[in-house]
Parts: structure tokens; sequence; C-alpha cells
């Protein structure tokens, strides 16, 4: 089985303070998953500067592949110590799946991961194993589609304490409100937003101390096809039609020439709108089979501005579903390379006469350069990428 994650994240400042003194950070790849989330001693800018170092270095270091007590005991080296209580200290919780379905996760003085399997949240069955004097809790797991695992700071599980509710949220209540509002909403960033909505409520918009929620969900790949531009040869034509059509998943055509290819090549018409949602942008068409027909290199370069808001691991929620509601080219274009995890891109090579009009953008001169570009943020994003030139 194959597989590839999806995350989102939130977090909120304890009240008063300007910086959080959670951190996550994550890194995405056809390969693998790492994710770091931690917890610096405190609050405010010391507890940041903890944090946001021990995400760096674990992140850094397990990516290049040091082992976990390697990159424990540089963490424990390297932090600051804090002139008043004596100690160098920050939590955190590392969670790793790779594309065959292994997971490893490894807690120091978090709250327990959750993973939510098929409606209910299990508890984890770990073994505690001292590194660099620390007492580091392992998890060693076999993932299934649409498994999701929630890791949270303390501040999450403490959340009301002293006020709304006496001892805080609680681990077990947090998971039973988990089993509770899966049933009805499925979507990743819902989910947090709701957790941490619960959090902020129990605080009473007033957090006691810095709240991180981060899920992590497991998905299948989901594969898209893009070709773009005539092939330098006329007679491979056909080929990368034929190319196009066998790849799995979406499909998606962008360019007037390939346009045209494909329709004759499949003895199928195109039908192009004459709407244009955005006036910038050109109208789509359609061909049976095709899931998307787009212009060239307008929409293309539209596409890669749209993108780069997106680049972070963590994409902005309201952004998301403010572009799944448009309706033009470029913006549906983004949303399919959003949602893909594996994306192939056919290139034609022969030149667009059009495209080198010297009254053209500079940035639009030629569409294997913007192409480029896109592939460049989509690489940023996790994407697994494959480049086929004809």
């Amino acid at each position: 089985m194959e597989v590839r994650t999806e995350l989102y994240w939130e977090s909120a400042n304890k009240y008063g303070e300007e910086l959080c003194g959670d951190k996550v950070e994550a890194v995405q790849s056809p390969e693998e998953t790492i994710m770091v989330m931690a917890d610096g001693l405190g609050s405010g800018v010391k507890a940041n500067i903890l944090s946001t170092l021990t995400t760096k270095i674990a992140l850094t270091m397990l990516k290049d592949g040091s082992s976990i007590e390697e990159t424990v005991e540089t963490i424990m080296a390297t932090l600051p110590i804090c002139k008043v209580r004596k100690i160098a200290y920050s939590t955190f919780t590392i969670i790793r799946v790779d594309s065959r379905g292994n997971c490893y996760i490894a807690e120091y003085g978090n709250p327990p991961v959750m993973l939510l399997r098929e409606g209910k949240v299990l508890k984890l069955e770990g073994a505690i194993r001292e590194i660099a004097g620390k007492e580091v809790k392992e998890y060693r797991l076999k993932v299934q589609r649409d498994d999701v695992f929630i890791a949270m700071s303390d501040g999450v599980v403490h959340a009301g304490v002293g006020g709304i509710l006496n001892l805080g949220w609680q681990w077990e209540n947090i998971a039973e409100y988990i089993e509770k509002i899966s049933k009805v909403e499925t979507n990743l960033a819902s989910l947090v937003k709701l957790l941490s909505a619960a959090t902020m409520n129990f605080y009473l918009d007033r957090p006691g101390d810095d709240a991180t929620i981060v899920a992590m969900k497991i998905i299948s790949p989901q594969f898209v096809t893009v070709f773009t531009g005539p092939p330098q040869n006329a007679d491979d034509d056909e080929k990368v039609v034929k190319h196009l059509m066998e790849n799995p998943g979406k499909k998606i055509v962008c360019g007037g020439t390939a346009a045209r290819i494909v329709a004759r090549v499949l003895g199928r018409d195109i039908k192009t709108s004459t709407n244009f949602v955005d006036p910038t942008v050109p109208p789509i068409a359609w061909i049976k089979g095709i899931d998307l027909v787009t212009e060239g290199v307008l929409t293309l370069d539209r596409t890669c501005k749209i993108l780069r808001r997106f680049a972070d691991t963590n994409v902005q929620y309201e952004e998301l579903r403010k572009l799944e509601r448009q309706k033009d080219g470029a913006s549906r274009l983004a949303m399919f390379l959003i949602n893909a995890t594996d994306i192939t891109f056919l290139l034609g090579k022969a030149i667009n006469p059009a495209h080198q009009n010297p009254d053209f953008p500079k940035n639009l001169s030629i569409k294997l350069n913007i192409v480029k570009e896109l592939v460049g943020i989509l690489d940023k994003m996790g994407k697994h990428i494959d480049i086929v030139y004809y």
C-alpha cells in the first residue's frame, strides 16, 4: 500500500504574548513525511527560541538520515540554558510516516498522540527509552488509509484549568470530543479548527498557555497529469496524448494548440466557453475525458501567482476555501495541483512564435520558464514531480 499525508495545524499564543512558545515544522516528499512539534519552556520570546531551535534541529537531522539518538543528543546540547531556571528545556513530538505506511512516533514531555481510526480514538502502546538522560516514548505501527494522527501541546489539555474546567480539558475528554465531531466533519482543517475553537472557549479567549493542535491524515496518492505545448516533432502527437490518457488520475490540458492536438487524436470536439469569469484569465474549454482545458501562458502564469500564497505546508484554511469557490481556469488549475500529491508534466518543446513577442511581459516570453517556476513552487509544497519532454 502506497500512502501520502495531509497536514494542518493551528497555534494560539498565551494571552498577552506576541510570540508563541510552540512551534511546528514539517517536510513532505513522496518518500516520507516528517512533522515536529515543540513546546519551549515558559512562554513568549524565550520559549519561541527554544521550540524553534528544537524543530529546526530535529527536522534537519532526521531528514538527513540521523538517528533519533543523535537528534535528541544534539537538541539537548544546543538549547541555551535559562539563567533563571538553570535548565534548557523543550518538549517535542515527532511523527514520521513513509510511503509504505510505516509510522514512527517519538514523544518527550508532550501529551500522547491520538490516533483517530474508523471513528474511534486509540491510545497508542509505546515503549520508553532513555536518550541523553531523557525518557523518550517511542511508537511504531502500520498506518491505514484515512487514519488521522492528532498531536497537541499541554496548553490544549490544560485548557480551562482552575476556571471553567477545574482539572482542565484532559486527554480523555478531548478524545471523546474528537470522536463526536469526526462523525460530521471529515475535512482535516475543519477538525483542527473545531478543536482550536473549543480550546479557546475553555480559556474564555484568554489562553493561560500556548496551545497547538496538529493533525496528519493518511491519504492515497492523488495523481494529476498536465499536458502543455505542442511536441517538437508532430509525429509525437499521438504518443503524448496516449501518455496523457493512460496516466492515472486527473487529466489537464493547457494551451490552445495542445487542446487541438488532444481533440484531433481522440476524435472529440472542443467546446469553448465565452464566459470570462475573471477578465484577466482566458475562459476554459471542454473535451470529453479531460478534467480541465485552459489557455496556456496567461493561465499558467496566473496559477504560479496563486500558488505562491500556498507554498507553506500549512495552507491557510480561509484562503483555500475562497480559492475553491473561484471558477476561472487558473484558480481551478491551482486547486487541482494543491490537492495532488503526484504531478506529471508533459511538456511539448515546439516554440510558439506568439510567446516570443517582445511586447509580452518578460515572464511570459517562454512557456517552459513559467512551467519551471511552477514546478519549483510545487516542489516546495512537497509534491512529487515528473517532467517528460516531447
